[in-house]
């Protein structure tokens, strides 16, 4: 099999198989918002995971994302976090078409669904110790995503004074913090269970240095669209419990803001149910936030 719904891998297969041998299986997996990702299985029965960074605006930044993949799964290999092994990178495209990374397999699958209490605790864990990752290569500092061009109240909000004040909030300065190993797009979706047990976790193109808070918010915005705002308080608790932490409200403002549009740019969030969570999120965020900064 050469092709993928009518894409031609061929390049990409025969550089491939300079690491795996002969490939005799292609399989397009499920997710990847930024990325083709497909499951390769050589004649030989070695097998990996190929990214093809081929979706814009992500593919012009191709180089320097599946490059930092591929740095930080080499320095995670051996820290014990489930996280795939760096194979082989092609990224410029030279040989494949578009930026790409060749990793390891992991097991398990993307289980969105989960949010008991021992699969957020399991999420927590997980989240701590990325966390407490000693950085031992040079790593980026972070970059917001809640930029001012995105400071614009949706048209289907309900209170556009509460947006307001989340954009007025962002104008200022953050909060200080302890300058921290992130994964940066810490969510369900980017963790892998197999047998109830967390299995791996994925996609590692954003690593930075930055707040702890950040990768929380993240995770906390997705629980919240998918299943409310209680079940991301629980996380939210637990990953406290783990790590002691104080929450940084500001950050959790940021977070929410990034999910808004570029111009031009399609919405994320569009179920009815997910934009009155998002909203109902927001408000009370900025609620905490102000409580804190009150004299």
């Amino acid at each position: 099999m050469t092709s993928v719904q009518n894409e031609d891998l061929g390049g990409a297969l025969s550089w491939a198989a300079e690491t795996i041998g002969p490939v005799s299986g292609v399989r397009r997996l499920s997710g990847g918002w930024t990325s083709t990702m497909l499951a390769l299985t050589g004649a030989h029965g070695e097998s990996a995971v190929l990214r093809l960074m081929d979706r814009e605006p992500w593919r012009r930044h191709g180089p320097a994302l599946t490059t930092r993949e591929h740095l930080t799964l080499e320095m995670l290999a051996g820290s014990g976090l489930p996280a795939a092994a760096s194979l082989a990178l092609d990224a410029d495209g030279g040989h494949c078409g578009h930026p790409a990374h060749l990793m390891s397999p992991l097991p398990g699958s993307v289980q969105v669904g989960r949010h008991d209490d021992d699969s957020l605790a399991r999420l927590a864990d997980l989240l701590a110790s990325i966390h407490a990752v000693e950085v031992s290569a040079a790593v980026r500092p972070y970059e917001s995503w809640a930029f001012e061009a995105k400071y614009r109240v949706p048209s289907w909000a309900t209170d556009a004074v509460t947006w307001e004040t989340a954009f007025d909030v962002l104008r200022s300065e953050p909060p200080a913090f302890a300058p921290t190993f992130i994964h940066r797009d810490f969510q369900p979706r980017n963790v892998l269970w197999a047998e109830g047990r967390i299995s791996g976790v994925v996609d590692w193109v954003e690593t930075s240095i930055g707040p702890a808070w950040l990768d929380v918010a993240h995770c906390v915005t997705s629980l919240t669209l998918w299943h409310g705002s209680d079940v991301a308080d629980a996380f939210v608790a637990a990953y406290v419990d783990r790590t002691g932490r104080t929450p940084q409200p500001y950050f959790e403002v940021m977070d929410l803001v990034a999910f808004l549009p570029a111009p031009g740019r399609q919405e994320y969030v569009v179920d009815p149910g997910e934009r009155v969570r998002f909203e109902t999120r927001l408000a009370t965020v900025l609620r905490r936030l102000s409580r804190r900064t009150e004299p």
